[in-house]
């Protein structure tokens, strides 16, 4: 427990300077030059893919199957209602400040003392019965190209299982919604109020919207439950004396793993009149498989399970994972954001637990 807690303070000191380099997406280079300079003083080789960061342990056993250790070093712009400068906030007894230290700094510095604790202590590695691997992904507060998609895509066999790190309170997420975002367009016959002619789009986006309203997917998720949605906005007409021959709305959808987007969206469209556009058909959800070892170790070390409402580069995973981190959703994309130096020390000794019980 002495060896444990000392990478637990090594990776407060790691954040805590970690914080003060920006790492807005698309603009991860700085920090994850940082990263990969603080890992090779630790006699480890990071090997840079763009701003992503894959590590491999030098004294690796073939043949085990291998769990990644994933987290994202990217954070979203800060907001303007800081109370403090984001990028060097002020030193605190109990918390670490600035921006991304919650989302997901935490996961990020735990993850990657985590790995280190087992690089470190051979006989604990030889003792596990998978490999590890640590990625540090960019990009994906803005699901961008270069992060996880470009290494899902150059290196599909990096490994067989993860852990993807985001503030979860150190519960462990056995699911994660979807998101489907339509633009639906009605489209009628424009024409003078007065004479009451004309086909009024609006009324063919509201009998749209009411079976929207009302609308059950058939297939129920033994998980995560029922496919959801809402019509969450609405446009149309130019004056008042003309009947209005476009009415646009727009449906989130938060899918469940029983149905794909394209089988969403195409369902959706045999039902309604107007016409559905998708933005992104890939924020798909992701489910741990039923009886998957990462969730025999979840129960195996007591913990508590839970469907995530938020989405993560788990979407972007094929192979099976489960999320967890310290910080709590909550906090993220807020101004003056936050995480306890206690949560990464609890993260640090759970992810230890969790990965010894995994069988």
């Amino acid at each position: 427990m002495e060896s444990i807690g000392r990478y637990c303070e090594e990776a407060i000191l790691f954040l805590e300077k970690m914080i003060t380099i920006p790492s807005l997406s698309f603009e991860e280079a700085d920090r994850a030059t940082f990263i990969a300079e603080y890992l090779s003083k630790r006699s480890l080789k990071p090997q840079l893919v763009g701003n992503n960061i894959i590590v491999r342990l030098p004294h690796s056993s073939k043949g085990r199957p291998v769990l990644m250790l994933n987290s994202h070093i990217d954070t979203i712009k800060p907001s303007e209602l800081y109370t403090f400068d984001p990028f060097n906030p002020p030193l605190d007894k109990e918390r670490i400040l600035g921006v991304g230290s919650n989302d997901a700094g935490g996961s990020v510095t735990s993850l990657l003392h985590t790995f280190l604790y087992f690089a470190e202590h051979k006989e604990k590695l030889e003792s596990l019965k998978v490999e590890l691997v640590l990625l540090l992904t960019a990009e994906e507060e803005r699901s961008g190209p270069d992060g996880m998609q470009r290494i899902s895509a150059e290196i599909p066999d990096l490994a067989d299982m993860a852990i993807v790190g985001e503030p979860t309170g150190m519960r462990a997420a056995i699911a994660e919604r979807g998101l489907l975002v339509l633009d639906a367009a009605a489209r009628g016959i424009s024409g003078h109020a007065a004479r009451n002619d004309g086909e009024n789009a609006i009324l063919i986006a509201l009998d749209d919207i009411s079976i929207l309203r009302n609308f059950v997917f058939e297939k129920i998720s033994p998980t995560m439950g029922n496919t959801h949605l809402n019509v969450t906005q609405i446009n149309a007409g130019t004056a008042h004396n003309v009947i209005p021959d476009e009415c646009s709305f727009v449906v989130d959808i938060r899918p469940t793993d029983v149905y794909t987007n394209p089988e969403i969206m195409e369902i959706l469209q045999n039902h309604l009149r107007s016409t559905l556009k998708a933005r992104n058909l890939t924020n798909r959800s992701s489910a741990t498989p039923i009886g998957h070892p990462l969730l025999k170790a979840a129960e195996s070390c007591s913990m508590e399970k839970f469907v995530s409402p938020t989405t993560s580069d788990w979407m972007r995973l094929k192979i099976p994972a489960i999320k967890m981190g310290p910080g709590e959703s909550s906090r993220s994309h807020k101004a003056d954001e936050y995480i306890l130096k206690d949560e990464i020390r609890h993260a640090i000794h759970t992810y230890i637990k969790f990965i010894t019980h995994l069988k």
